[in-house]
Formats: C-alpha cells, structure tokens, sequence
C-alpha cells in the first residue's frame, strides 16, 4: 500500500489488518484465561511489590499500535519513575527504571499485564513487538507492513529483547540506533515466524518463552 500523499500516522492507521487466524485466536483465549487464573496470586503479589517499592501506579499504561495500524492500550507493571522523561527505548542500565522494575524487567514479569491484552484480542500469544506510535511512524516505509500484524505477547523478537537492550548501551541517540539497526532485524526475524505461523509454532514459542524466563533466573542467580 502506498503511503505517498498521507502523512505517517494515517499511514499506519490505513494499513490493512492480518487476521491470526480462527484456530490461533481460540488458542490465545484459552492460554490467556488459564494463564490469568493460574497466575492470579503471582499477579497480586508483584502488584504489592510494586506498590510497595515504587509507589503509585501499579500498572503502566501506554499507547501501542495494533493490528492495522490502530491504536491499543498496553498494560504492563510499572518499571520506571513516575514523570521521567527519555527516550522510547530502554537499555539494561537505562537510570529511569526502578530496582524492583530492573528485575521485573530481567525476568520479563512487568509483561504478564499483556495476558489481558491478549484476552482482549489486542495482542496475539505470539507476534510483532507492540511499538509505540512515535517510533513506529518513524519506521522506513518498506518494513511499516508489519503493523498490519497483531502484536505478540512474545515472539522472535522479545526472546532477543535483553540483547537488543545491551546494544542500546552507551548511543548517543539510541532511538536512532533502535531504528536504523534493530527494527530492520527484529522485521527480519518477524517475517520468518510470520511466514509459517501455525498453532504448533506458537506452542513452540510458548515453550521457548518459559525456557527464556527460567535461564534469566539462572543467570540472575549466579550474579547474587
């Protein structure tokens, strides 16, 4: 789809929306649901823990673009100081995230909000990193199709997401970096699952995802 003559935002909200499909959205209910209600006392427990650490609000609330280019709100346990300003991507030793939001962010715990998301049919179980609109409408217009995909909870991407925060380290204008190096990869990596993704390919991730969590406790582990 051509984007000559709109400016970026219009572009991204025309864009076409790609179903994930039947079978994958019956899928993403069930895992949602049964994630939610199994993980209902860990919820609450990082909802005191982040209440008790950093104050108000638990919950982070953030404009992403969705399938189609619309626009969604992410969930997501608060990770940083409140009014910090910076820019929209964060590196491992980024000064605005808090202690308990640096772990939560290692084991990727300030994610499981997302499950709502997911419930919702704002996300996938597996897909495209959730960007945030004014990154997003900086995208090269070759790579811009893939928000017409629904975003993933996890996927190619978020399993790489504590080596894309290290490269961050350190640039003098990481959003720049983000956009001239990391998005053509993590696009790259997105079209290889998208190609293919079956419900057996979520499942795969799904697995991978738990193994990803457990080798970042490992690690953090052996640091204490």
């Amino acid at each position: 789809m051509s984007t000559v003559g709109h400016p970026p935002e219009q572009a991204l909200r025309t864009a076409s929306a790609a179903s994930p499909g039947l079978a994958r959205r019956i899928l993403d209910v069930a895992v949602a649901t049964a994630l939610l209600i199994a993980l209902a006392p860990l919820l609450v427990l990082l909802a005191v823990l982040v209440g008790t650490t950093s104050g108000r609000p638990v919950l982070f609330r953030q404009r992403r673009v969705g399938a189609g280019g619309t626009e969604f709100t992410l969930y997501k346990f608060r990770s940083m100081r409140n009014g910090c300003a910076g820019p929209g991507v964060t590196a491992n030793t980024d000064a605005r995230v808090t202690g308990t939001g640096r772990l939560l962010r290692w084991l990727s715990l300030d994610e499981l909000p997302q499950l709502w998301n997911v419930l919702r049919g704002d996300m996938t179980l597996v897909g495209p990193r959730p960007e945030v609109p004014h990154l997003a409408e900086r995208y090269p217009l070759e790579l811009r199709w893939i928000f017409r995909h629904r975003p993933g909870l996890t996927g190619p991407c978020q399993l790489k997401s504590r080596a894309y925060a290290s490269a961050l380290e350190g640039r003098p204008d990481p959003e720049q970096f983000y956009l001239t190096v990391l998005v053509p990869q993590r696009v790259a990596l997105d079209a290889e699952f998208l190609a293919h993704a079956t419900v057996g390919d979520v499942l795969r991730f799904t697995v991978r995802t738990i193994v990803y969590v457990i080798s970042a406790l490992r690690v953090r582990g052996g640091r204490s």
